[in-house]
Parts: C-alpha cells; sequence; structure tokens
C-alpha cells in the first residue's frame, strides 16, 4: 500500500533558527523602533540625538545640530567628549564595533554612573541598531588630537577605522546615515517631525541650543530651538499674559527604590505649572525623553492634583450639597503642567521609551506635588480661590452637558416604526440604504404635491414646517428642543455631531447608520424657499457636517418658469434658461407662466422636474475647500455681524430685485 504524500513541511529540533548580526534589526525593525514605517524611520533618528543629548547634559558641548539632507539622509553632530572607537582592553574588541556593530553595548551600563548620571540613551541600542537599518553610516570623531573615521554599508563596516592628526583642538561626534528602503517601508522624515523634537529637547534640556538646518536646493534653512530655563520659559510662552494664575517652578530630588529587594536609586523631579482658562497643556517628559503615554508621572499628576483641590473645595465648603467631587478632566480643562523629571534607573514599557513604569518615581513625585500645591493654597488664597472656581466651572459644564448627551441619545434613539413615528413623516418600501433618498420638503402642501408625484420604491418625504432655527446662533439646548429638528435627525437615524469640550462624544454619530443614501432639499424657488433652504443647510453643517462633506446632501432644483408653445412645454431654472429658450420660438405664440410653488404643482410636473433621476437636476452640496465653507457660513448666518454687513453693502445691490420689499 502506497504511503500519503506528506502535504507539510516537517517541525522538528532543525525547524528552529536564529536571526544574527545586522539581521536581528534588519528583518525585524519593529522589535527595536517599533515600527517597519516612518514611524520607526523616526524614531532611530531620536536614538542618534539621544547620544548627542546625554553628552550636553553632562556639560560637554551646548550645542547639537542636525541637518536634513533633500535625498532623506540625515546628519546629527554634536561638541562632547567624541564617542570612544579606539582599542578596549577589557572587551579585547575595538569600541567602535561594540558600539556600532554590537546590540546592548555602550557607555551607559557603567556601574559607577560616571559616565553619565541622568542618560537618556539607555539600552545600548541605538547607535547599533540604527547603523544596521542603513544603506550607508558615516562616523566622524574628533578625540585625543585625532579625526577618527568610520563608513558603514548596510550593517557591515566597510574598509577599516582611519585616523588621522587634528591641526585644531576639537572634540564631539558627527553621524550620517541614509535610512534603508529595504528595512523601512518610508524613509521621508517630514520637517515637522524634527522641529517638534528639537523643540521638545530645548524645552527640557535648559540653555542647550538645538539647530536645526534643512536642506532647500544648495542652501539650508537654520532654526535654533533654545529656552534658557527649560519647562519654566515653555510654560509661560504656553499660558501667555492672561493666564489665572503665574508660572510656578517646584523641584526637588529623592532617594528610592522600586521594590524592597530592589537597589536604591536617584530621582530628580521638576515641575511647571499655571492655570488657565484660555489654553490647557499636560506634557511629561523623562530623562529627556518626551513620555506620550505618560505612566508614572501621568498617574501621580492625576492623583495629587485631584485629591488636593478636592481637599480645598471640601475644606472651604465650596461643593454643594450631594455633589459629587472633581474629577481629573475637570483639572485637566484648566491646567498647563509640563514635568521633566531624570532617574538614575529608569524602567521603560519598551525601547521607544514613551511611557515608565517606576513605582518609586510614581509614589515620590504625588507626594511631591501634593505638598507644594498644600503649600501654595496656604500661601496664595486668592489664587486658590480662582482656581477652585475655574475647576468648579468645569465640572458643572461637564455633568450638564453629559445630561445633555444622555437626554439627546435618547431623545434620537429608537427606530421610526408606527409605534415612535415621527409625525407626517412619509417612508419608503425600500430597505436598501444605497438605493433610499429623503425628501426635505416644506410644509404640509409640498408634502401632499411630492407624496403624489414620487417614486414611493425608494423616495421618502419629510416636510419642515415654516422657518427653523438658525442653528450657527442658536445654543445646543434651544436647538434640542425643536421638534422640527430632533424629528429630521431621528428620520436622518446617525446621531449628531456636537463638539463640546467638556464631552467629546457627546452623541456617538454613526455615518453607518444613515438610513439614506441621498438627502434632497426640496423648497419653493423664491425669497422665503431660499431661506428655508439655508437654514436646513445650516442645521445639517451645525449638527451633522460630515454628511455635506461626504456628499450626502443634495439641493433640487425647482423651475422658475414654464413655457407653453402650441402642445410643448418647457421648464427654465433661471432667467438665462428663459431667454434662450424664448429666442429658439422667437416668432411663434409663447406662453410664459411663473412657475408656481410645489404644494400647486401638479404630480406629473412634480415628477418630471424634481424627482425623477432621468430629468431632474441635483445640486450635490459638497465643498472643495472645507475652510472656505466654515468661513462662509460664519459669515452669512453665524455671529460675524460686522462682516454681514461689509458682505451686503459690497454685495446687495445684485440681489436687489430678489428682496421681499414692499
Amino acid at each position: 500500500m502506497a504511503t500519503k504524500a506528506k502535504t507539510q513541511k516537517d517541525y522538528g529540533n532543525d525547524s528552529i533558527s536564529s536571526l544574527k548580526g545586522a539581521d536581528r534589526v534588519r528583518k525585524r525593525p519593529g522589535v527595536i523602533f517599533g515600527s517597519d514605517g516612518l514611524e520607526g524611520c523616526a524614531h532611530a533618528v531620536f536614538e542618534i540625538l539621544s547620544n548627542a543629548i546625554d553628552e550636553a547634559k553632562e556639560g560637554h558641548g551646548n550645542v547639537i545640530t542636525v541637518t536634513r539632507y533633500a535625498d532623506h539622509s540625515i546628519e546629527v553632530e554634536d561638541a562632547g567628549r567624541g564617542c570612544p572607537v579606539d582599542w578596549n582592553e577589557k572587551e579585547q574588541r575595538f569600541n567602535w564595533e561594540l558600539v556600532f556593530c554590537e546590540l546592548y553595548a555602550g557607555g551607559k551600563y557603567d556601574a559607577t554612573g560616571d559616565n553619565y548620571e541622568y542618560s537618556l540613551g539607555l539600552n545600548g541600542l541605538g547607535s547599533c541598531a540604527t547603523q544596521y537599518a542603513s544603506r550607508y553610516m558615516d562616523v566622524t570623531v574628533w578625540r585625543d588630537g585625532f579625526t577618527h573615521s568610520l563608513h558603514f554599508e548596510r550593517g557591515d563596516v566597510v574598509g577599516q577605522l582611519e585616523k588621522t592628526p587634528l591641526s585644531r583642538k576639537k572634540t564631539g561626534t558627527r553621524i550620517r546615515w541614509m535610512p534603508d528602503l529595504d528595512v523601512f517601508t518610508d524613509i521621508d522624515v517630514p520637517l515637522s517631525y524634527f522641529q517638534d523634537v528639537m523643540k521638545r529637547q530645548a524645552v527640557v534640556n535648559a540653555g542647550i541650543t538645538f539647530r536645526l538646518r534643512d536642506q532647500a536646493g544648495t542652501s539650508f534653512n537654520v532654526e535654533d530651538f533654545v529656552y534658557e530655563n527649560g519647562i519654566a520659559d515653555y510654560v509661560a510662552e504656553i499660558a501667555g499674559e492672561e493666564s489665572l494664575t503665574a508660572p510656578l517652578f517646584w523641584q526637588t530630588e529623592r532617594v528610592g527604590r522600586d521594590r524592597e529587594d530592589k537597589g536604591e536609586y536617584k530621582v530628580k523631579l521638576s515641575v511647571s505649572v499655571c492655570f488657565s482658562n484660555k489654553t490647557t497643556l499636560v506634557e511629561h517628559y523623562h530623562n529627556s525623553s518626551f513620555l506620550e503615554h505618560g505612566g508614572s508621572p501621568e498617574k501621580a499628576s492625576k492623583s495629587a492634583f485631584v485629591s488636593s483641590l478636592d481637599g480645598y473645595l471640601r475644606q472651604n465648603n465650596k461643593y454643594q450639597k450631594g455633589e459629587s467631587k472633581v474629577t481629573w478632566n475637570d483639572v485637566e480643562d484648566c491646567i498647563i503642567l509640563v514635568s521633566n523629571n531624570f532617574s538614575t534607573q529608569t524602567s521603560y514599557e519598551n525601547q521607544t521609551k514613551k511611557a515608565i513604569t517606576n513605582k518609586f518615581v510614581q509614589e515620590s513625585m504625588t507626594e511631591f506635588l501634593r505638598t507644594n500645591m498644600e503649600i501654595y493654597f496656604i500661601e496664595n488664597p486668592m489664587d486658590a480661590e480662582r482656581i477652585a472656581e475655574q475647576v468648579l466651572i468645569n465640572k458643572r459644564s461637564r455633568e450638564s452637558a453629559e445630561k445633555a448627551r444622555l437626554n439627546i441619545k435618547k431623545k434620537l434613539s429608537g427606530n421610526i416604526d408606527i409605534a415612535n413615528r415621527v409625525q407626517k413623516f412619509v417612508d419608503c418600501r425600500s430597505k436598501d440604504v444605497d438605493k433610499r433618498e429623503i425628501y426635505i420638503v416644506e410644509g404640509d402642501s409640498a408634502l401632499g404635491s411630492v407624496k403624489l408625484s414620487r417614486d414611493a420604491e425608494y423616495q421618502g418625504i419629510m416636510p419642515v414646517r415654516g422657518k427653523i432655527l438658525n442653528c450657527l446662533k442658536a445654543d445646543y439646548g434651544k436647538i434640542f428642543k425643536s421638534d422640527i429638528i430632533t424629528d429630521l435627525l431621528k428620520v436622518l437615524g446617525c446621531g449628531v455631531e456636537v463638539k463640546d469640550k467638556h464631552v467629546k462624544n457627546l452623541s456617538s454619530f454613526d455615518l453607518s447608520a444613515l438610513r439614506w443614501n441621498k438627502v434632497v432639499i426640496c423648497t419653493d424657488g423664491d425669497v422665503d424657499g431660499f431661506q428655508i433652504r439655508t437654514l436646513i443647510l445650516a442645521m445639517l453643517y451645525r449638527l451633522v457636517p460630515t454628511l455635506i462633506q461626504e456628499g450626502y446632501v443634495y439641493i433640487a432644483e425647482t423651475p422658475l418658469f414654464e413655457i407653453n408653445c402650441g402642445d410643448k412645454t418647457w421648464f427654465a431654472y433661471s432667467d438665462a434658461e428663459k431667454a434662450a429658450i424664448t429666442q429658439k420660438l422667437e416668432g411663434k405664440k409663447v406662453k410664459i407662466d411663473r412657475s408656481k410653488g410645489l404644494g400647486e404643482n401638479d404630480p406629473d410636473m412634480m415628477w418630471l422636474t424634481t424627482m425623477n433621476p432621468e430629468t431632474r437636476r441635483l445640486i450635490r452640496v459638497m465643498p472643495q475647500d472645507v475652510a472656505a465653507m466654515e468661513a462662509t457660513f460664519d459669515l452669512l448666518l453665524g455671529d460675524n455681524l460686522q462682516g454681514r454687513k461689509e458682505h451686503i453693502a459690497e454685495n446687495g445691490y445684485k440681489y436687489l430685485e430678489l428682496a421681499d420689499i414692499s
């Protein structure tokens, strides 16, 4: 009997293999850099920059220059002591091999801590990993009276270490590399990334100048970032002159451990803070690394500020009877807080250093902030009063917005059926959203006419009674008390998009829940009809702007003139069309009637001119320029009263014949 052929490769002892050398990075860049895309490529820049920062923090050079070349190569130069590259007797290898060709090797593992007390480049991965992930890397080191040069290509050294005597006293390191497209999917790191990173580093490294050179043709645009007083200057810059309180700066040093069985380490804490009802900002840095995801300092700040303010409010009887305590959201809405901490031992969540997990950092920072806040409240009673008042305003606004969110959600929820019918809404038979159209018409008379002329299979009708609110000027409370508006929103079915700083997701807008493929505004072709159309558009723009931006909203053009000649009829939608038609009929007996309102038109005419997809005219309301659309809505319907007066003065004469003036 024949044996069955194997369809899969055996998985046995010989199946296990390991990556070696440069392949450890080149084939798995996401492990080191967090991504094999542009984010990972950008993080490699930060790794090289980190080593330069560590030198400058230790007092070796106060200018770091980063160059962004047009060919996507990058260069970082410092004026530090120069990276050691010669023979290492203890390791029996050249130092350049350890730094640029060996993961987990560097000057930050020294148990004495003599080289770097507070290091940003922690794990000895950055220089080697970046070299491995580069198409080429050129390293120039100035130290010990020599210029040392190295050239790498795709993870391998090309040639040997070259040494030439220096004619002048100079120390430092310059590294230029080209990220490899064989490793990263994209290497065009944007200018904004360099600007953001270098500004942040200037903020947390007081007095160090970060110079950015961006190649533009044959020249370079140069931009310097420097904050002489670090985070204190930064917070003052953000706060401006209209903050509730003046910026504060607190700092201290502590010694402790994360666990009983762990060794002690040193922590240096510095925080700058002020309160404002204009601007908010919360940023945490550790060993100069921006902690995008926070971790220990974020938890400490939340705990300390909430407990301090809650204690003050209770002690001074600021809460109403039965009122809930303040939350971090209420504090965050009026605080500018930047922490810049350092520790001799740091536990990052991963190599990208976007959060730390040190328990002692969290405990010491919580106690440090709470103590300073309590002292500050005692010494500055007027500031304390202003802060407490603003936090309570934030809290009560948030609770009011949340209550409104729940009320709106309840009001707009539920299916449109016999048990929950929107008054006078006429649905269509089809349940296929891709076919369904909703006609928003003005008044009951138009409802009757459109109902008789529509295709009931896929065309629904929703009448609006009279002129609705100007939703660009009314507040949300007034808007959602309007039955016309809430009924229309129920019919649309997708919820609303209400932007409120206290409740980000006020109404759970869901485009996929929209019940219609087309939302058609259908009003009379007169001044009142134009105004109703504009108010409906304003409502959609304020409450469901995505429908406009995604092209779901249409205007049904209705004819202005009915032109009869013999047994034939033409419809003209403008004066120009009327003139063109009558010119063609010149010499014949022609009867021209001003088109009636929608409610007076017979069903055949309505179907032909307004409802039939083959013959109707629909204008898709879809802005080419969203900013221009926003400016126009604000000018015509918003609070820009002076702009509206000027617009009417400049353009009103063009529309005098349409004005309803008796």
